[in-house]
C-alpha cells in the first residue's frame, strides 16, 4: 500500500509514470539497504539508473559491527552484480608451479636478504625472525611478506564472509546476472611474477614488517574505521598499505590492468538500466588514481565518503 501510494503521488506532482516511480522506488531501497549494511559505499546516478560501488576490505574482522544481512537484500533486488574474478589456472599452470617453485619461493642464485636490503631493513627483519623463531635469509621477499602478515599477524583469523561471497550467494539464490572483470591467465601470472627482479618486493616486505612490528590493534582498527567510512583512515592503515603493496597490486603493468578493467566495467554499466552493484576492493577504488579518482576525471559525479 505505501509503494503504491507514492508511486501515486509521484505521477500527480512531478508527471511520473507509475512504473518509473515503482523503478525509483526500488533503487532508494536498494542504496538504503546498502547503507544500513555498514559498508562504505559510493553512488552514480545515471539516466538510466543508479551505480553503487562498495568498498570491499579482505578479512573483515568477527568484531567489526556491519550487518551483511542487508547487503543480501540489496543484491537480491539489483539489476545485475559486478564482482571480482578469481584467476584461471590449468593443470598446465599447476605442473609449472610445482617444478618452478624454488623461482617464487627463494631468492636466486643462493643469494640472501643482506644482498638486498640495507643494514637497517636486514636488522628490523632479523628483529622478526627472532620473535617468531624463523628464517628468512633465502626466502624471496614475497613469500616472506606473506607469512608475516598471514602468519605472524594472523591478520585474517577470526574473521566473517567478504562483501563479495556475500553478494555473491544472494545473486545466485535471486538469479541476479553477475558480471566480472576478464580473467587473468595463470601462466601470465606465474610469467609476471617470475619476471619481477627480487629487489621489486622489498617495497612489500617493509609493509608487511610495518604491519607485523605493529601488532593485532590495527587489525580491529582497519575493521572499524571501515564501518564508519572512514575510507582516509582505513588506506592509512599499516595492514591496508601493506596488502595495496605487495604484488599483483603494486605491479605496474599488472596493476594498472586491473584498475583499468574496473574503471571500464563501471563505465559500461553507467549506461544500462536499473541498479548496478559492484563490489570493489576499497584499495582499487580509493588509492591515488584508482577506480573513484578516473571515474571522477571522466566526468561521472559521485557521492559517498570522502576517499582522500
Amino acid at each position: 500500500m505505501k509503494t503504491r501510494f507514492l508511486a501515486i503521488v509521484a505521477t500527480v506532482l512531478f508527471c511520473v509514470t507509475p512504473a518509473q516511480a515503482q523503478t525509483a522506488q526500488i533503487e532508494n531501497e536498494i542504496v538504503v539497504s546498502v547503507k544500513r549494511s555498514g559498508a562504505p559505499m559510493w553512488t552514480i546516478d545515471t539516466p538510466s539508473g543508479t551505480v553503487l560501488l562498495v568498498g570491499e576490505i579482505r578479512a573483515i574482522p568477527k568484531s567489526t559491527p556491519w550487518e551483511p544481512e542487508r547487503l543480501r537484500e540489496a543484491t537480491s533486488e539489483a539489476s545485475r552484480v559486478i564482482l571480482r574474478a578469481a584467476p584461471k589456472f590449468s593443470p598446465g599452470d599447476v605442473l609449472r608451479l610445482i617444478f618452478r617453485g624454488g623461482s617464487f619461493t627463494k631468492l636466486p642464485d643462493r643469494r640472501v636478504a643482506a644482498d638486498y636490503l640495507t643494514v637497517q631493513q636486514r636488522a628490523r627483519l632479523a628483529d622478526l625472525e627472532a620473535r617468531y623463531k624463523v628464517d628468512y635469509d633465502r626466502g624471496s621477499f614475497l613469500m616472506s611478506s606473506f607469512d608475516l602478515l598471514a602468519r605472524r599477524l594472523d591478520f585474517d583469523n577470526s574473521t566473517t564472509d567478504d562483501a563479495t561471497d556475500i553478494v555473491e550467494k544472494a545473486a545466485k539464490r535471486a538469479d541476479i546476472p553477475i558480471l566480472r572483470p576478464e580473467r587473468f591467465r595463470g601462466k601470465d601470472l606465474l610469467d609476471n611474477l617470475a619476471a619481477a627482479a627480487p629487489a621489486s618486493h622489498i617495497a612489500c616486505l617493509e609493509t608487511a614488517m610495518t604491519a607485523t612490528e605493529a601488532g593485532q590493534p590495527i587489525i580491529e582498527a582497519r575493521g572499524n574505521d571501515w564501518r564508519r567510512f572512514d575510507v582516509p583512515a582505513v588506506m592509512a592503515n599499516p595492514l591496508e598499505i601493506a596488502l595495496n603493496t605487495c604484488w599483483p597490486w603494486a605491479d605496474e603493468d599488472l596493476g594498472g590492468e586491473i584498475r583499468d578493467q574496473w574503471t571500464r566495467l563501471i563505465a559500461e554499466a553507467s549506461s544500462t538500466e536499473g541498479v548496478t552493484l559492484a563490489v570493489v576492493p576499497l584499495g582499487v577504488l580509493a588509492e591515488r588514481q584508482g577506480v573513484l579518482d578516473q571515474l571522477e576525471a571522466r566526468g561521472f559525479v559521485i557521492f559517498g565518503p570522502e576517499w582522500r
